[in-house]
């Protein structure tokens, strides 16, 4: 069993792995200063002059942050905003060593820009600024004529003020064993979700409509189509049922994307890899003709050497009842009041 596995496991038991608690004590503390520090103004934190909406989590791993930032970006431009989206840039080479930021474009290099930033680039239709300092990605954004910035993650970069926090909950892992990291897989205490705005749940659990903050949004994420990498063309879900496919998944969460497949009725052969790999065309050669499925992430790694039995699943955010309206209606009124 690989680290990374054996980590998950861990965090997603019932106790936190007992050599790892008095690393989570040293991580508590060093966080609880850091934040000390920028409250006091000892380490400095800017705002871009536009107003700055943080979509983030509490815990290690993919629960739906992505998607619903691409939707708040379409939902957000069908109202008149011009909106960017900030990335750090994760997975991406340069984007880790110079940080400079940049806007990212369409065709790039995954490996240069980051997978994250290259799906957003293709899908949202909007300006993607990456870099390490994402308050000079910010910037970027306000300079080519953007009048929202919409980060994708960076909940704790405390640098970049910001003016609404939206913290992703996944319904299905929750908070694992309630652990800091690395004994578990929180990077901030439960209690931080009082402090941010706005708390979205993707997927159903109703042990945390108790939550210390204004009553959740909840959303969920349902498959829209198949698409395949080589030529764009799109089939319906309902076309794959019963049908044998290899499943690819590089992401935090590859499971959830696993049992998609298999709530649409596909019997899928899965394949793990951990989240931001780079893939090369020989992960892919599995022997046989079977249909190859990944997630919209790992295409965008992949488009280089696709071929016809590559196909990826785009995934549409769905609100419950009249979530969405309300989400919106809150979220317009707060950007209103800023200058």
């Amino acid at each position: 069993m690989s680290l990374q596995r054996w980590l998950e496991s861990a965090w997603y038991s019932p106790r936190a792995p007992l050599l790892l608690r008095p690393l989570s004590v040293l991580y508590g503390l060093a966080m609880t200063l850091r934040g000390a520090l920028y409250h006091r103004g000892l380490l400095a934190a800017g705002h871009p002059g536009i107003p700055v909406i943080v979509v983030g989590n509490l815990t290690v791993g993919g629960n739906g942050k992505t998607p619903l930032v691409l939707w708040l970006a379409q939902q957000l431009g069908a109202q008149g905003w011009r909106v960017g989206i900030i990335s750090r840039g994760h997975g991406g080479g340069n984007a880790r060593r110079h940080g400079a930021a940049r806007l990212v474009q369409q065709g790039e290099d995954s490996a240069e820009v980051g997978d994250e930033p290259l799906l957003l680039a293709c899908e949202a239709g909007v300006p993607v600024a990456i870099g390490v300092r994402r308050l000079e990605a910010a910037r970027l954004l306000a300079a080519a004529g953007c009048q929202v910035a919409i980060a994708d993650d960076g909940l704790q970069h405390l640098a970049l003020e910001r003016d609404v926090e939206i913290a992703v909950v996944d319904g299905a892992r929750r908070f694992g064993n309630g652990a800091l990291l690395p004994a578990g897989p929180l990077r901030e205490p439960v209690a931080r979700l009082g402090k941010v705005d706005a708390v979205v749940i993707q997927g159903e659990s109703a042990d945390l409509l108790q939550l210390p903050v204004m009553r959740p949004f909840h959303m969920r994420l349902e498959a829209e189509q198949f698409i395949r990498l080589s030529a764009g063309t799109a089939t319906s879900p309902q076309d794959w049922r019963g049908r044998r496919v290899h499943a690819v998944a590089g992401i935090g969460n590859p499971r959830r994307f696993f049992a998609t497949l298999r709530g649409l009725g596909m019997s899928p052969i899965e394949h793990e890899f951990p989240d931001h790999h780079r893939f090369r065309a020989a992960d892919l050669a599995f022997g046989d003709q079977l249909p190859i499925v990944m997630t919209a992430k790992d295409a965008v790694k992949c488009a280089a050497f696709a071929t016809d039995r590559m196909w990826y699943l785009r995934v549409t955010v769905q609100f419950e009842r009249d979530d969405a309206a309300r989400l919106l209606q809150w979220l317009g009124g707060r950007l209103a009041r800023k200058p």
